[in-house]
């Protein structure tokens, strides 16, 4: 009897803990759903975590991790899904490993995420920021076969934003590889090649005229070349 009791009152709490969780989990599917109504990402990013912990999803967690790269929380982004290269990595996840890594300053770490991405879906975009990775580290050959495959195949309508002003612009992503080719052509040779990086930068600044980190660059070549002689 005393047996029966025991049995009877543990399938009581398990049916009891199910439906809390239930209740729960249609409870945080509302809140994430009025706190995107709000335009609330803290509201959002709470209620994804809460569903995680219910009803672990990893389709959830990957745009969970993309949410948080979004918002520049890079290192928690990290910490959600990992920074290990899984085959079976959606997009979305090799994507927001590559940004987050690039902006933490690990570019060989996160070159490893752009090259995949890359292999998956060979595009000027991700030609433009494996290239700006090679430079980092100090891999010229490779940059700049990716700028000539972006070059080659950049459209006119794409665009790259900077930051480095007061207040964001955007110029053309052809505009961007030239001014990216200028400077691996005058790393690979900074003597010789002094003018014809100096000639790309003219380029690049001919395609946008708001193009400020083109003109900064070529300020710099030019008073360099004017010390020299």
């Amino acid at each position: 009897m005393k047996k029966l009791i025991l049995l009877l009152a543990v399938v009581c709490t398990f049916s009891v803990t199910a439906q809390t969780k239930s209740e729960l989990v249609k409870h945080f599917e509302a809140y994430y759903q009025q706190m995107k109504t709000q335009g609330d990402i803290q509201g959002v990013i709470n209620a994804m975590t809460h569903l995680n912990v219910l009803q672990p999803n990893k389709a959830r967690l990957d745009t969970l991790a993309y949410i948080y790269a979004s918002e520049g929380r890079n290192l928690e982004a990290l910490n959600t899904i990992g920074i290990e290269q899984n085959p079976t990595d959606t997009d979305m996840n090799t994507e927001v490993k590559a940004i987050a890594l690039k902006a933490l300053n690990q570019p060989q770490r996160a070159l490893v995420f752009y090259e995949e991405l890359f292999k998956r879906d060979a595009n000027s975009y991700l030609a433009y920021e494996i290239a700006d990775l090679k430079v980092q580290t100090q891999d010229l050959a490779g940059a700049k076969a990716k700028v000539d495959f972006g070059l080659a195949n950049v459209k006119d309508d794409m665009k790259r934003s900077y930051y480095e002003s007061q207040r964001p612009y955007e110029v053309s992503l052809k505009g961007a590889l030239t001014y990216l080719k200028a400077l691996i052509v005058f790393n690979m040779n900074q003597t010789d090649n002094l003018d014809t990086a100096i000639g790309l930068l003219d380029e690049a600044m001919t395609m946008d005229a708001n193009f400020n980190l083109a003109k900064l660059s070529k300020d710099a070549l030019v008073a360099r070349k004017e010390k020299k002689e």
